[in-house]
């Protein structure tokens, strides 16, 4: 069994706190769904909840580092600082909402623009998964590697897609269209921290997606490269948080999905 470091411990001690709340809350979502309030205000309510505690606990046990959270925005560090927690504390509201247990807590922390630790945690399924730079990514403390496979034709690809008319639903559907066409399968699962979890565990081989934020990624990043995978952006550029796509993937089919994912951007321009 691996040893945590006490860095990692804090951010599982807040993670586990923080999912008490979404789990009893996730429980009450059957009977809201027919309220006249309704869910959607209830599932913000959960979600501010659980950032609050998450808030706490890592001011509490590292005071001073700063902070950038998907609900209440930035807090630059103190007392001579450099680190930052990049906190996403329900992410895949939408299945949250609909009763879906796919969504997790997301916690990274980044130094000088580096992420050097992540915990993302699953609390319907009870699974940490958990990396520090230069020791590796594990799940409830079992070492984990990303897939072998080297062709496209057998691996599973995860990604995410437009909604409510927001990112280039043109540019998704030709990507859809040449990747379904090479690979065993696509998969769309609505938790990109999860889909990049995932990738660092071997049960995608790759995953994709445009437009996310900081907190979405910063996790499920040191995840996949602790586990000995490869993240760029989508056209091969070197990744950074405020990058405006990500593709994650163990490196043998990297640069194939790469070339499959710039095709409909090719097409595009030559119309």
């Amino acid at each position: 069994m691996a040893t945590r470091s006490a860095l990692i411990n804090v951010m599982v001690k807040a993670a586990n706190k923080a999912a008490r709340g979404l789990k009893r809350d996730f429980g009450e979502l059957e009977n809201l769904q027919v309220s006249r309030k309704g869910p959607a205000d209830f599932v913000s309510a959960a979600d501010l909840k659980a950032e609050k505690t998450l808030k706490e606990e890592l001011s509490h046990a590292r005071p001073g580092y700063g902070f950038l959270m998907e609900e209440s925005g930035g807090q630059a560090p103190s007392d001579g600082n450099t680190r930052r927690w990049l906190v996403d504390p329900l992410d895949g509201t939408t299945n949250f909402l609909h009763g879906l247990p796919q969504f997790a807590i997301s916690i990274a922390l980044e130094e000088r623009g580096e992420v050097i630790a992540g915990v993302v945690y699953d609390p319907i399924k009870d699974e940490l998964f958990h990396a520090e730079k230069g020791g590796g990514a594990f799940l409830n403390d079992r070492r984990l590697r990303v897939s072998a496979r080297n062709r496209l034709g057998e691996s599973l690809i995860g990604t995410g897609a437009p909604f409510l008319g927001r990112g280039d639903s043109e540019r998704f559907l030709g990507e859809i269209d040449s990747v379904m066409q090479n690979t065993a399968g696509i998969r769309r699962w609505g938790s990109a921290s999860l889909d990049l979890a995932y990738v660092a565990a071997g049960r995608f081989d790759a995953f994709w997606e445009w437009g996310l934020s900081a907190w979405d990624i910063a996790g499920g990043m040191i995840l996949v490269r602790e586990a000995g995978g490869y993240v760029s952006e989508v056209n091969g550029k070197q990744i950074n948080l405020d990058s405006p796509s990500i593709l994650a993937s163990n490196n043998n089919i990297h640069s194939d999905l790469m070339k499959l994912l710039r095709k409909p951007l090719s097409n595009q321009r030559a119309q």
